[in-house]
């Protein structure tokens, strides 16, 4: 029977399904923004590698890469959430101040490389339209400093969002390219890979690309800046499972394009904007034109997160002010090292005849090493009931993740055994 009141009061009860949609928008944002933005130059870039060099034999990397991408995002916002405190402030608190200070110098120098990837994708895709680097790149800086100097928290997590959209032109690249889905299916499920050196090497950098360093403590920070509470980290969840699975399946639209494609007609690549050139004569412009203006959009959310993540870092390190919603006078530091990564990085892309390659493959090595000991204290902080008290890690969970990091060593040591042997 209903309600008398409300009929004369002229209310009308909102459905619990209505409340739970609201719910679930004003808590997404960290996962499927920290997720994406893996998906970045240097992911596309060896996603296209992957593709073109070994065509859907080596999906099942991806499609590994991804759950462990879902599984320590998903470890990394919920410790956020229950500490209040970002990821290498909390490795200080807990491992000491030398732990601390050496992660986030090798993060501050995998981050300025890998930012250097960022605009390089930037410039790529830009000559590809005829447009030099030296107006993309400037542009770039503008619209990224612009965007996080002059916007608040909720406006620039809007145009994360817009920016994330982008990447449908990856999926519509892909369908353009007529892929072989039972080639794609087959190469997810059944693990084959040749033992060489090359394959070693793109295995590893499609796990550290995917399960990157900084995007680990990028969602930690920014569960932490967007003030979400424990009664969110159900909600939270679906967010960082929902953008977790996006970008496996960004990376393998970006695979199995160049599978179809460049494997099919033998053509090697050695960036992303290699491969959006020699898919013209093969699917078309317009699949050219897709896979260029996503590699631009990519690029331009990585450039937004990265510094921002390193920003987080270093003002967590320090226990420095660090929120968007704070302006420069509230947080200096914070914004200091934002436009301190965001200017270096632009300026040695403009550098005529920098060594950009053995920048990137630094950073890689830099990177690879860098993610095993940040998973480690994950690990050991996910463990830590003084610190996430009736969130830590069950034993179930601890063994998964246990198996993860051992893959993780493997990769990275079979990796740096060919490095140094090759």
């Amino acid at each position: 029977m209903a309600d008398p009141t409300k009929k004369r009061s002229g209310i009308t009860p909102i459905s619990p399904k209505k409340i739970r949609i609201a719910a679930l928008l004003a808590v997404m944002g960290p996962g499927i923004i920290a997720g994406l933005s893996d998906d970045d130059p240097a992911g596309i870039t060896t996603y296209s590698v992957l593709g073109a060099n070994y065509g859907y034999q080596m999906l099942w990397v991806l499609v590994a890469s991804t759950i462990a991408l879902i599984l320590f995002q998903d470890l990394g916002a919920r410790i956020g959430v229950v500490t209040r405190q970002g990821l290498i402030g909390l490795v200080r608190q807990k491992y000491g101040a030398r732990s601390g200070t050496l992660s986030a110098t090798a993060l501050i120098v995998a981050n300025i490389g890998t930012m250097t990837a960022e605009f390089a994708g930037i410039a790529a895709a830009g000559q590809l339209f005829g447009v030099s680097r030296y107006v993309t790149v400037p542009v770039a800086v503008f619209l990224v400093s612009f965007l996080v100097l002059r916007g608040s928290f909720k406006r620039v997590e809007k145009v994360f969002f817009v920016l994330s959209g982008v990447f449908l032109a990856y999926v519509i690249a892909g369908f353009m390219s007529h892929p072989n889905w039972g080639e794609a299916v087959r190469g997810m499920v059944i693990p084959t890979m040749p033992f060489t050196q090359d394959a070693i090497y793109i295995a590893t950098a499609t796990l550290g690309t995917t399960l990157a360093p900084w995007g680990l403590a990028f969602i930690q920070s920014y569960a932490v800046d967007k003030r979400l509470t424990r009664d969110d980290l159900k909600l939270l969840r679906v967010d960082v499972w929902t953008g977790s699975l996006l970008t496996g399946v960004i990376g393998f639209f970006v695979v199995v394009t160049c599978a179809a494609t460049l494997h099919q007609s033998n053509i090697s690549i050695t960036d992303a904007s290699d491969a959006a050139a020699a898919l013209e004569p093969l699917a078309g412009t317009l699949a050219k034109e897709l896979f260029a203006i996503g590699l631009i959009g990519a690029a331009l959310l990585a450039a937004s997160i990265l510094p921002l993540s390193t920003a987080y870092s270093v003002s967590d390190l320090t226990g420095r002010p660090a929120a968007l919603d704070d302006g420069p006078r509230e947080a200096p530091l914070f914004y200091a090292t934002f436009g301190a990564i965001t200017i270096l990085s632009a300026a040695l892309i403009l550098i005529p005849g920098a060594p950009l390659i053995t920048i990137l493959v630094v950073t890689q090595v830099v990177n690879a090493c860098l993610l095993l000991p940040l998973l480690g204290y994950m690990y050991g902080i996910a463990n830590d009931k003084r610190l996430m008290g009736e969130y830590a890690a069950t034993p179930t969970m601890r063994a998964i993740y246990g198996v993860i990091i051992a893959l993780v060593a493997i990769c990275v040591s079979c990796m740096l055994w060919f490095t140094i042997n090759g």
